[in-house]
């Protein structure tokens, strides 16, 4: 399986080191988020990783809403709990979720289904920045702090109305930024499509702090020294 190099088991549990979840981040989603970083200060496995993760292990519903509750740090024992009604939590030893996942109606389960599935909403999901986000923030006037960005996924979900999700392409379709303060809540919506046929439809949420005026000048720096790293390594996926 793709993901077995991305995570290790242990007597029912599994855990994430930092330098797995970097590899992740980067070489399946194309993400460089600073927080994914194996040294930052402030590192966390990235979302989308577990989101994998729970769809290796539970396949993939006809409806599912994934809510993050926590950031989990470096090689943290994890397990999933079910409680019966379809809802799945991923918890370390001492109880504390950090991810909560809602399913409704039917599963598929055939491996390849799932991880293209999955290998596509992630392209997708690390293409947040600076696709989809920059002029977001352009349009509001406003900016994380380049010296200290932090962008935290909040919640995504998704619908399917086919049971057989050929070559399963995921498209933009639309995105919001609602400002709060120094604090604003991002919503990227998708569609899902099978050779044109549409299948299904999604949205991410973000959570952005430390907002501050947008200054141009510091924002394209940024873009462009995040391009170099990123073409500097380029995504496998």
């Amino acid at each position: 399986m793709f993901l077995d190099e991305f995570h290790s088991t242990d007597a029912g549990h599994f855990c994430i080191s930092a330098e797995q979840a970097s590899r992740f981040a980067r070489e399946i989603a194309g993400d460089y988020n600073p927080i994914h970083d194996p040294c930052a200060r402030r590192f966390c496995v990235p979302g989308d990783l577990l989101f994998a993760l729970v769809l290796s292990h539970y396949g993939l519903s006809q409806r599912m809403t994934f809510h993050f509750c926590g950031m989990v740090g470096d090689r943290v024992p994890l397990h999933f709990v079910e409680d019966g009604a379809g809802t799945v939590s991923v918890e370390d030893a001492a109880g504390k979720q950090y991810l909560r996942v809602e399913r409704e109606g039917w599963t598929l389960r055939d491996p390849a289904t799932v991880e293209t599935f999955t290998r596509r909403y992630v392209a997708f999901s690390g293409r947040n920045f600076p696709h989809y986000l920059k002029p977001l923030l352009e349009d509001k006037g406003v900016m994380f702090n380049p010296q200290r960005p932090l962008v935290i996924y909040d919640s995504m979900g998704f619908s399917l109305e086919d049971h057989d999700p050929c070559d399963l392409d995921l498209e933009f379709a639309g995105a919001e930024l609602d400002v709060k303060g120094k604090r604003g809540e991002a919503l990227l919506e998708f569609r899902m499509r099978c050779q044109g046929r549409a299948v299904g439809t999604g949205s991410k949420k973000l959570v952005i702090s430390g907002l501050q005026a947008y200054d141009a000048e510091k924002m394209e720096t940024f873009v462009t020294n995040f391009t170099q790293l990123k073409a500097a390594n380029p995504c496998s996926a």
